[in-house]
């Protein structure tokens, strides 16, 4: 009981409390680079929790074997493969998305959550807490890339999942949201209402006391 609870626990903090992007701010680069669309932002985040969890399994399990020497170069290595794999992926079954995200797919090798969770918390825990905590981030990760992708594309360009249904007769959209400022601004405005959100939790918590 205690075990699954302890799973429960890595796993969820990755949805709110410790989310990679509006919590901890890692990732920006294609959090912020890729998510003019709902299409874009839920590819990068499902790519990058593919990486993510198949890094964390492999490095779960070996983590007893490797040198501490060469433990992040090991990691790195095994982050590459897997990148590997899915930038292929996305090149042959959905080579339009694959052009959309460009080298932000590549560049995941180099994305300080991924890195982050393998050697601070996978190469340090056992496999089904490892898988929690992985697959906790990439779910956080990815609701917010397609939170922020909804927003941008609803707003820029009135059309969701590339499904147009603001017509420009009713609404002129915003061009300023699909570009690399309206980026910055959704995302400036999201954190900024969480945070408020929070803020105002923990004064009706400190009332009540």
């Amino acid at each position: 009981m205690a075990e699954s609870k302890g799973i429960y626990r890595e796993f969820i903090k990755g949805l709110w409390d410790e989310n990679p992007v509006i919590r901890m701010l890692l990732g920006m680069c294609p959090t912020l680079a890729v998510t003019n669309s709902v299409t874009n932002g839920l590819a990068m985040g499902v790519a990058t929790t593919f990486v993510l969890l198949s890094s964390s399994i492999i490095a779960s399990l070996i983590k007893g074997i490797v040198p501490t020497k060469v433990r992040i170069p090991t990691y790195v290595v095994i982050i590459a493969g897997f990148v590997t794999m899915a930038d292929l992926f996305l090149k042959a079954q959905f080579p339009p998305i694959s052009k959309a995200l460009g080298p932000y797919v590549p560049l995941i090798i180099v994305n300080c959550i991924i890195l982050g969770r393998v050697e601070v918390f996978a190469s340090r825990h056992s496999l089904g807490v490892s898988i929690a905590d992985s697959f906790g981030m990439g779910i956080g990760f990815t609701s917010t890339l397609v939170v922020l992708g909804a927003i941008r594309e609803i707003l820029g360009s009135g059309s969701f999942f590339g499904l147009q249904f603001l017509t420009e007769s009713i609404f002129t959209p915003w061009v300023v949201m699909i570009l690399p400022a309206g980026a910055f601004l959704t995302l400036g405005l999201l954190i900024g209402i969480i945070n408020f959100i929070k803020s105002r939790s923990k004064e009706r918590g400190h009332t009540n006391l």
